[in-house]
């Protein structure tokens, strides 16, 4: 039997990397779309990519861009894929309002160009695509949920952010390339998802690297933004495989992903603490908010009672905040049998002890330097 090709647009982010794993293990061939860059930016995949002159090897990259159409289409002509995943996004929220015009130009026509492409190179009737939308869309707003108090796929949309509009051109010109061309596009809304892959400037892999690092003597305290803020925060290893799913499925449409559990800043700052066996007190309100060690019982992970290890910066909330997003996957569930396999604790478990692990190799590194030192002495 041919193994069926994919194409996966930002490989090389948590999503990407994750896909590709999946994708590989069912027996894929997978190309990957990567941006030229200066430094590597490959360590999510580096384990997946092997020898890329093994006529065996079923992971292929690419360098491209979504601001290119014709290195795009270029692409996808020469890959000539059964399914495209079009993860690739400027996807950090504060940063699209300094970055409006960029974020329209990658989230937004950056979809189009894949879908024109396609449709140009006459695969609308062989290639599935799979467009990562984004619960940014709902804007969070409390009258635009449902009956039972969530944001499905039937909800209205109220972006609140530079990244959300970007996100709703390419939710919208996907579902009209469906309609008008007959194609297999598909929207997944995808609710917050996490993993010890995330990138480094979001809130939950800054949490839990600097708990890391506090738990290791290596960071005094952490400074965040707005606790009150509320998620539905899943594992992106669920969540990649629900993409995968959607795109199986026996007619294109467009499907919430979310875990239907929201939780607090706070309580996810909560819980990364516990994990290397630190109980916290939090004290005062709004910027005044500050948490400090109540109870250490973790004897590798002593910390002095009392201390201060957290604080709040008003320079992180954003110009309009999004308080609450959650998600209903019933539609999910039961059309597609799609269950999460990871809870919140399981993935605040996953992501500490990935932090912990990373940040005692820096321990390691100090405790060299101060050795040569020594000895240098």
């Amino acid at each position: 039997m041919k193994n069926k090709v994919a194409l996966i647009t930002g490989i090389t982010g948590q999503d990407g990397s994750y896909l590709a794993e999946l994708l590989l293990e069912k027996g894929y061939i997978v190309h990957g779309i990567k941006r030229r860059s200066s430094l590597f930016n490959t360590d999510r995949i580096d384990h997946l990519y092997q020898d890329p002159h093994d006529p065996d090897q079923r992971l292929k990259l690419h360098y491209g861009d979504l601001t290119d159409s014709m290195n795009l289409t270029r692409i996808i002509q020469e890959a000539q894929p059964d399914e495209i995943y079009n993860l690739g996004a400027m996807s950090h929220v504060a940063v699209s309002f300094d970055t409006p015009e960029y974020v329209g130009n990658v989230d937004g026509l950056g979809t189009l160009r894949i879908l024109e492409a396609v449709r140009i190179l006459g695969l609308e009737k062989k290639t599935r695509i799979y467009q990562a939308s984004t619960s940014e869309l709902y804007g969070g707003m409390p009258e635009n949920k449902n009956e039972r108090g969530f944001y499905d796929e039937s909800s209205p949309f109220y972006p609140r952010s530079p990244y959300g509009v970007a996100k709703i051109y390419g939710f919208w010109i996907t579902k009209n390339y469906r309609e008008a061309y007959d194609m297999f596009a598909c929207n997944g809304i995808l609710f917050n998802h996490e993993s010890p892959r995330r990138g480094e400037t979001f809130v939950t892999r800054k949490i839990t690297r600097a708990v890391a690092k506090i738990a290791l003597g290596l960071q005094e305290k952490v400074y965040l933004g707005n606790l009150e803020a509320k998620r539905d925060w899943g594992h992106a290893k669920d969540y990649v495989r629900m993409m995968w799913m959607i795109l199986q499925a026996e007619k294109p449409e467009d499907w919430v992903i979310a875990t239907g559990v929201t939780t607090t800043v706070r309580d996810f700052v909560r819980m990364a603490f516990e994990v290397v066996g630190i109980q916290l007190e939090f004290k005062g309100e709004g910027v005044d908010e500050k948490a400090y060690v109540k109870a250490c019982s973790n004897k590798d992970y002593q910390v002095e009672i009392g201390k201060e290890v957290l604080s709040i910066d008003p320079s992180y909330f954003r110009p309009t905040e999004v308080d609450l997003l959650i998600g209903d996957p019933t539609k999910a569930k039961e059309q597609l049998g799609w269950v999460p396999e990871h809870d919140l604790r399981d993935l605040v478990q996953d992501m500490m002890e990935g932090d912990v692990q990373l940040m005692k190799k820096d321990v390691d590194l100090l405790k060299a330097g101060h050795e040569i030192l020594k000895q240098a002495e």
